[in-house]
């Protein structure tokens, strides 16, 4: 979940619009990714449980 906005990345959906395909788990998410709501870098995420 993203720190700064709550933003929850899903592995099944992946974030297809920024180049993450679906499916992708998190540790296989680039460190270069961003949030794609508020622009937040990889680090500023928190694994949650849901």
């Amino acid at each position: 979940m993203c720190l700064i906005c709550g933003w929850i990345y899903d592995e099944e959906m992946g974030d297809p619009d920024h180049g993450v395909a679906p499916g992708t788990p998190w540790n296989a998410v680039p460190l270069n990714w961003t949030c794609p709501e508020c622009g937040a870098r990889k680090e500023d995420f928190e694994m949650v449980q849901i």
